[in-house]
């Protein structure tokens, strides 16, 4: 795979995002991975990059100008279409987007460009720094650009539970947890050293701090503790802030920038490690110097939070309750057996957390980002969510459900789905589905088992308050374990449908089915990719990102039909222009059964298709087959559906098992499939046969 990393920090500035790039570096080279580094260029940096390690990835630095506040930081205004070039030549697999903000947009305008899938890592909280640089009114400006180009990528990767709620509070989708390693070689306890704390702090207890000296770190408030008694306050790092801490801070021992060894040696002699900042992401030199032995205490929000576990290897204390950030530390100070015991807790709690496992996770969503991306150029419109990649075909397992109920309209119907079926009568997915469910359930059970039943309650033309008034009730009845609902093209294509109103009506069904106990399974909304269904892509797509919400807020399965584009080719599509094909139809029907988890569903889906060859198209006479009849019954008021009933309205017994005698089984016409319905239920109709 080829990876192009995108960096808005590199050397020779070395900080969390530096960090992270370069561990990346190694692990996607130890894999055999083919990397590139685009990032801000500073003064001689090639000089720089000679003496670095990274893990043979190529090179292309950009001119960038000085953040004003913070000339460490640096910032890249190069043109989309040039930043494109580099990555035509390099030809990535995938982009990856460390901590992105300015270079990012323009990586995202580029990926777009080239259609390349996005990984963007949420690093750093540019809000948070806007507001600590004295920049309120920029904060507005910046939160939007944030939530515009993570909404852009792929996939956005978030260190913390606390990022992942303040993205989700954005509207952003697609978000993934990703942490960080730590280095437990480098950040080890057996790295304490007695002569350097009689070199730094003779005889006193050392109260350490490793990060950049900067506003948005909260440096400062650590003079709450620089008078504590028989305590050394000592700072590592360096950054704008610090001739300023240093005049707060005068009994502090301020050591600057220290790296590799010497920062391990410095941060395992720590007796105890203050980490202040309240807008980390995750907080890496926390993890560090759990990772040496060091308890912590830490401010009770972000990052953090997820890192430190109080009362067992630190404390987190109230954001901003600088009384309290003492007496947490005084409390780790005065006591050095408790310091002892959470020091042991420390260095447990990060040993599965290296870089090897989240490079392996990393990679992993590299995957998933390949996968998503040609489901995304795929859409007809975006909404507040996008689909997720489809699940992975089943090899093992037995489907638990034994009575199937089916709600829709004409799709679950299935019109046009003529394949074996005698003149004026149609399959449809759902009776494909319920045969493969039978199929599976009974390939495992003993012919004792309960027998596999099905009903069809769709009716063509059929809306959302027919779902509510009609086939909810009825379906409620027949106290099924497993009901699909595929509901909702016939509103949206009326005028003035509003998609969140029909989604709230189908939400109601949804909510009542799973009260019951009932299992869900909820199929979106698709359009045939042609000009003229582009009118309704919108509100589909509204529609559609309500019923991804629906089914994760209540525990449904979900069918995602905009996951699949494969479905919206015209081959799948009948001569009315509005309805699945016999094709479309068993597209639709593997896909539910993959999303049911049928074993080796997918395999079936290809063996099933060898053997069978759909009718070619015959577009010809669609106005006077098709539009006319359409038409004359809207003029009236009218429906295609008005006076028929379901086609199933109880339960069919489905079995693949030879019939006895005594069961009477139905003989299938010539050409059907070998799939009987037996001992049908009084007020099912018998000349509207379910042959799946």
């Amino acid at each position: 795979m080829r990876v192009a990393v995108l960096a808005e920090s590199f050397l020779p500035h070395m900080n969390g995002v530096t960090g992270s790039v370069l561990q990346i570096l190694r692990h996607l080279a130890s894999e055999g991975h083919e990397t590139l580094v685009i990032a801000p260029k500073a003064g001689d940096v090639e000089a720089d990059l000679r003496g670095a390690d990274l893990s043979g990835a190529r090179t292309t630095m950009l001119r960038s100008v000085p953040l004003p506040s913070y000339p460490q930081v640096r910032v890249v205004f190069a043109r989309a279409a040039k930043l494109a070039a580099h990555l035509r030549e390099f030809r990535p697999d995938v982009i990856h987007l460390a901590s992105p903000f300015v270079l990012g947009w323009q990586g995202v305008a580029a990926a777009d460009a080239l259609k390349v899938p996005v990984v963007a890592v949420y690093q750093t909280d540019v809000v948070a720094y806007a507001q600590k640089y004295g920049l309120p009114a920029a904060t507005s400006i910046v939160e939007s650009h944030v939530t515009r180009l993570h909404r852009r990528s792929t996939l956005t990767l978030v260190p913390s539970s606390a990022s992942m709620s303040q993205l989700e509070s954005l509207g952003i989708d697609r978000l993934r947890r990703w942490g960080r390693g730590v280095d437990a070689v480098r950040f080890d306890p057996a790295l304490r050293s007695a002569s350097w704390r009689q070199r730094v702090a003779p005889g006193e207890t050392i109260i350490g701090y490793v990060g950049r000296l900067a506003p948005e770190k909260q440096v400062e408030d650590l003079a709450a503790l620089h008078d504590l008694p028989g305590t050394r306050l000592v700072i590592v790092g360096d950054g704008p802030s610090r001739p300023a801490l240093e005049r707060a801070l005068p009994r502090a021992v301020f050591l600057g920038h220290l790296s590799g060894d010497a920062l391990g040696e410095a941060m395992a002699s720590f007796d105890v490690f203050v980490h202040p900042g309240e807008s980390e992401t995750f907080g890496q030199t926390i993890q560090e110097a759990l990772a040496a032995g060091v308890p912590v205490v830490a401010t009770g929000t972000g990052g953090p939070v997820d890192l430190v576990r109080s009362s067992v290897d630190g404390w987190l204390y109230r954001p901003g309750d600088l009384a309290d950030l003492r007496a947490r530390v005084s409390d780790l100070i005065g006591d050095e057996s408790k310091r002892r015991a959470f020091a042991a807790a420390a260095r447990e709690s990060v040993r599965e957390r290296t870089w090897e496992a989240l490079g392996r996770q990393l990679v992993g969503h590299y995957a998933e980002a390949r996968m998503l991306r040609p489901i995304d150029d795929a859409l007809f419109a975006r909404a507040a969510t996008r689909p997720a990649a489809p699940p992975a075909p089943a090899t093992e397992g037995t489907p638990r459900w034994s009575r199937f109920v089916a709600l829709g309209d004409s799709l679950t119907e299935g019109l046009c789905d003529t394949s074996r079926m005698p003149k004026g009568q149609y399959r449809g997915w759902a009776d494909r589905l319920a045969d493969l469910l039978a199929g599976a359930r009974e390939a495992r059970l003993p012919a004792s088992a309960e027998p596999f039943r099905y009903a069809n309650l769709a009716v063509r033309s059929r809306k959302i308050r027919d779902l509510l008034d009609e086939q909810l009730p009825r379906a409620l009845e027949m106290a099924p374990d497993l009901v699909s609902v595929f509901m909702g093209a016939n509103d949206l294509v009326s005028r003035g449908a509003d998609p969140l109103i029909l989604a709230k009506g189908l939400e109601r069904a949804v909510v009542d089915l799973r009260s019951r106990g009932i299992d869900v399974l909820l199929v979106s909304i698709v359009l045939p990719r042609r000009p003229a269904a582009m009118i309704f892509a919108r509100r589909v797509a509204v529609y559609n990102s309500e019923i991804r919400r629906i089914a994760a807020s209540t525990g449904c399965m979900l069918l995602d039909l905009e996951a699949q584009p494969a479905i919206s080719d015209l081959d799948m599509w009948a001569d009315d222009k509005v309805h699945f094909r016999s094709k479309g139809h068993r597209f639709v029907a593997y896909r539910a059964a993959e999303a049911l988890g049928v074993p080796y569903a997918d395999e079936l889906a290809t063996l099933d298709s060898a053997f069978h060859d759909d009718d070619d198209p015959n577009p010809r006479g669609w106005v006077r087959r098709d539009a006319v009849p359409w038409l004359w019954r809207r003029l009236r008021g009218r429906t295609a559906g008005d006076g028929l009933s379901a086609k199933h309205a109880d339960y069919v017994t489905i079995s693949r098992r030879p019939a006895t005698v005594s069961e009477s089984p139905v003989v299938p016409d010539a050409g059907a499939s070998p799939v009987r319905d037996r001992a049908e239920s009084p007020g099912a109709d018998p000349t509207r046969r379910v042959r799946p």
